[in-house]
Parts: structure tokens; C-alpha cells; sequence
């Protein structure tokens, strides 16, 4: 079994930080890329950030220059530091990872979900 656990949603006023974690943890042989979604009320899931094995870094337009994404592939773990926060980043952000099971197929596996509001 695979599972993926965030931690680190909350309040936080606008212009505000917060960082999210997400922990893989089970019958891993190899995570590949790991990312972070958000969906808002009534809106689809989006990507907010991506990350490769090798560290390449993908961010959707609406986070340039204030999300950052990074990853402890020791510890398999993913983070997204999350600063000037607004309105607009309120959502449930989910975690997602790409990984090989010991003796299993590869493929994405998702975390439950942490929800983030900005609001003074």
C-alpha cells in the first residue's frame, strides 16, 4: 500500500505564508514526479507546481515568483513554500505523485487533501 499525507494548510491573511508538506510512505521502489494540484469551489483541479526526479520545476503562471516547489527524495518528501498569498490561492491543495511500487506497475497516487484559505 501507498499513501500520500499532507500537513500544513490553514488561515493565513492575504500577503501571508504558508508551507505545505506531503509524505509518501509504503511499498515504494521509485517516485518519479511529484506535484501539487489545487481545486477551488466549483472550479476543476489545477496544477500548481511540478517537480522532476532531477529537480526541474514547472509553476503555473497564476504562482510564478511566489510558490516555491522542492523535494527530499531521501525522505520522499514534497513541499510547496507558499508566500504573498491572495484570495485567489484559497483551495483544497492535493499532493500527487508518480510512483513504482516494489514489484507493481508505476502510476499517480494522490494525497487527501489540505485545505489553505486566505481571507482577512
Amino acid at each position: 500500500q501507498v499513501q500520500l499525507v499532507e500537513s500544513g494548510g490553514g488561515l493565513v491573511q492575504p500577503g501571508g505564508s504558508l508551507r505545505l508538506s506531503c509524505a509518501a510512505s509504503g511499498s515504494i521502489f521509485s517516485i518519479y514526479d511529484m506535484a501539487w494540484y489545487r481545486q477551488a469551489p466549483g472550479k476543476q483541479r489545477e496544477l500548481v507546481a511540478s517537480i522532476t526526479s532531477g529537480r526541474s520545476t514547472n509553476y503555473a503562471d497564476s504562482v510564478k515568483g511566489r510558490f516555491t516547489i522542492s523535494r527530499d527524495s531521501a525522505k520522499n518528501t514534497v513541499a510547496l513554500r507558499m508566500d504573498s498569498l491572495k484570495p485567489e490561492d484559497t483551495a483544497v491543495y492535493y499532493c500527487n505523485a508518480e510512483i513504482e511500487k516494489l514489484f507493481g506497475i508505476r502510476r499517480p497516487y494522490w494525497g487527501q487533501g489540505t485545505q489553505v484559505t486566505v481571507s482577512s
